[in-house]
């Protein structure tokens, strides 16, 4: 239900003829579902493999059930949408699919962010599902309903709501539920402040997954001591499957025509081979027909367009009738949207260098500590600063610390979350300088930027951070003159990544850290006494945080 479950509410509502085909969804995250239609005198059956949003794949294995065909097999195997598009970026070597389902267009721009090659910016939409603010029964009957349908206003208003949303930046439905947000305050004396106050409170239980908010409902156990959740963005369909699966707790529907639907295009990559087209066709054809129809109403899903409910119409807390939406706005407003809330909540993508070469390991003057140690200490507290779904990765740099390379990496690109019960902070505590190293700056700088480049992901503060005692100490690597050039050419104003420097001590090169921070748009800071560094990185953090 949702994304990144872990399998507890992922019980799918199809019809009993179809529990054959349609598995529950594992700890995993996805299942293959196989029909094969190969005739005797087929001798080299192809196969298609389509990669779909987990609430659709249902749908679509029964269509494929119903396929007759020639000479061929059909795979489906749902995973969510932000990994699927991350996977055909990296090219990882795992099976590419022919089709895409994702849940909705969004994904495919992402696909497109992250540079995945043969990935169309649109495709046809097979089906529906809106979003909606999901809401404790007990709240909405205190709002009137069922002889009133409340408003998103009315229930973000109402005393006692605790609301919650899932990750804007990797989820379709938190991502076009800000439309609704700042809809739902334009009646305000000041829709922008009170549109700054709706997300604070949301960011208060930003998840990962509708699965994660659910276990927060009233009544419910998650072990976190959090309060109770009592109204969040979902999809139609998964409230649904909610209400299906847990009477006790059901879910109220509360709808907003400013709000996109989920629209599930079907995505063909690039790479068909001539034995593969058929087949790709012919389960286009089958989709986008009476076939298609059937099955996705079936399954709880609308058909494309936000049209009524053909069947589990009977739920009275969902709206049956046609849904006019409003249409997804162009990629800006979204990157707009997803930038608003990053810098609101300070959910970042942050790439860190820092410098470990031999003159940190200098000693700090009235703390029985040298520059390392202090400087690790700072950005193991820092790290408490950022919310938990913030991703970062660490290096450290010098010269030839990986053979040809100025950096190694010290903790991988993952959630703050995980690195601390990983025991990041045990690990960092640990770093020391290598005693005869140089300062690899610029080589570090610009491949580290790179990084950050190709790794871009809306709805984050995309920054690199470097800390460094010192200047570029490294006769090989790329010049200042080039390494400025190179990262005039990174850059992209829709798309900033802010270089941040933060200079160490009094050997700290200050108009050297200026330049290449200005160069992205970013900004240098100084501590002179390195006993300060702790301070001087908070405020650096915080101006981040603030732009």
């Amino acid at each position: 239900m949702g994304r990144h479950s872990d399998g507890r509410r992922r019980r799918l509502l199809v019809p009993a003829v179809a529990t054959g085909l349609v598995l529950a969804l594992g700890a995993a995250g996805w299942v293959a579902v196989t029909t094969v239609r190969a005739r005797p005198s087929c001798e080299q059956p192809a196969k298609v493999l389509v990669t779909a949003s987990p609430d659709i794949a249902p749908a679509l294995s029964l269509v494929v059930h119903g396929l007759d065909l020639q000479c061929g097999s059909v795979e489906i195997q749902p995973r969510e949408a932000t990994q699927t598009a991350e996977r055909l970026a990296l090219s990882d070597g795992s099976p590419r699919p022919q089709v895409w389902v994702p849940d909705s267009t969004l994904a495919l721009r992402r696909a497109h962010q992250l540079g995945a090659d043969g990935v169309p910016e649109t495709g046809a939409s097979v089906a529906s599902s809106p979003v909606v603010l999901a809401v404790v029964a007990d709240v909405a009957k205190g709002l009137g309903w069922p002889d009133h349908a409340p408003t998103w206003a009315e229930v973000l208003a109402a005393p006692g709501v605790v609301p919650g949303m899932s990750d804007p930046a990797r989820d379709a439905v938190g991502a076009v539920s800000l439309l609704g947000l700042r809809d739902s305050v334009k009646a305000s004396p000041e829709p922008s402040a009170a549109y700054v106050a709706a997300l604070r409170r949301f960011s208060a239980n930003t998840l990962g997954a509708e699965t994660e908010l659910i276990a927060r409902l009233p009544g419910s156990n998650d072990g976190s001591g959090s309060a109770a959740v009592t109204a969040f963005p979902a999809s139609e369909n998964s409230l649904l499957r909610h209400n299906v699966e847990e009477p006790k707790s059901p879910l109220v529907a509360v709808y907003s025509t400013a709000v996109p639907t989920l629209d599930y295009p079907f995505a063909e990559l690039g790479g068909i081979t001539p034995q593969q087209r058929p087949i790709v066709e012919a389960l286009r054809d089958a989709v986008l027909g009476d076939a298609g129809a059937d099955a996705i109403a079936k399954t709880g899903l609308r058909a494309a367009g936000g049209q009524a409910l053909r069947e589990h119409a009977d739920d009275p807390r969902v709206q049956p009738q046609g849904i006019r939406a409003a249409n997804l706005p162009p990629a800006p407003v979204v990157d707009e949207l997803l930038n608003q809330w990053a810098g609101i909540n300070l959910s970042a993508r942050v790439q860190v260098l820092v410098d470990v070469s031999g003159s940190m390991n200098a000693q700090v003057p009235g703390t029985g500590l040298n520059r390392m140690q202090v400087t690790m200490q700072a950005a193991a507290k820092a790290m408490h600063l950022f919310k938990p779904a913030t991703q970062l990765r660490m290096q450290a740099f010098s010269t030839r610390l990986d053979g040809d390379k100025d950096y190694r990496e010290l903790l991988p690109m993952a959630p703050v979350a995980q690195h601390l019960a990983d025991g990041a902070l045990d690990k960092l505590a640990g770093v020391t300088a290598t005693p005869d190293g140089g300062t690899g700056l610029y080589d570090s700088v610009l491949e580290t930027y790179r990084t950050a480049r190709r790794e871009w992901e809306p709805g984050r503060l995309n920054v690199v951070i470097v800390m460094t005692d010192g200047r570029n100490e490294d006769a090989r690597s790329v010049s200042r003159t080039d390494l400025l050039a190179e990262l005039a050419k990174l850059q992209d104003t829709r798309r900033p990544i802010p270089l941040i420097g933060v200079g160490i001590g009094p050997d700290a090169d200050k108009a050297e850290l200026d330049q290449l921070t200005a160069a992205t748009g970013g900004q240098a800071f100084v501590a002179p006494d390195p006993a300060k560094i702790t301070d001087v990185f908070f405020g650096a953090l915080s101006r981040i945080a603030g732009g």
